[in-house]
């Protein structure tokens, strides 16, 4: 039972359980279409993919804590740097994320609260400006994709 004096979190505001599984729902099943997106995800159902997003959007928004339970620390950008995540990859996902948050038909604030964050967590997984043709886009990204090595120290007398 829920203190009355004690503010609701997003996450019941929203409708709580319910509403998360239908927003990650729609979300999916744009993934699932996508030639760019869908090659990211190791399971081929898209189900655990599915359970894992759920979960952490309930945890983040005040829900129940069984991402962290089961999961530990989200990590976000640690667990999503294996992949080729560039601004085509991050537009995909938020235009899958924007019908899934549209058919939610959430009032104007909760709708606005929760597209906010999206963007901004869309935003902060880009890991790389590389176009989808080069390196990582063959399979999951390498630790280092690119060697990144000093240039020598410009002679200071080039009459030497």
């Amino acid at each position: 039972m829920t203190d009355p004096a004690s503010p609701l979190s997003f996450f019941d505001e929203v409708g709580g359980h319910d509403t998360f599984v239908r927003l990650v729902d729609v979300f999916y099943r744009g993934v699932a279409a996508d030639e760019v997106l869908k090659p990211m995800y190791p399971e081929e159902d898209l189900g655990p993919a599915r359970e894992r997003l759920t979960l952490f959007l309930e945890q983040y928004w005040g829900g129940p804590t069984t991402y962290s339970q089961e999961r530990g620390h989200p990590r976000l950008r640690m667990r999503h740097a294996a992949f080729h995540v560039d601004p085509d990859a991050r537009d995909r996902w938020l235009g899958h994320m924007r019908v899934a948050v549209d058919e939610l038909h959430l009032p104007p604030l909760h709708e606005a609260t929760l597209w906010d964050y999206l963007q901004r967590a869309a935003y902060a997984m880009v890991n790389t400006f590389e176009p989808a043709g080069i390196g990582p886009a063959a399979g999951p990204r390498a630790a280092a994709s690119l060697p990144i090595t000093a240039a020598p120290p410009a002679d200071p007398d080039p009459a030497r």
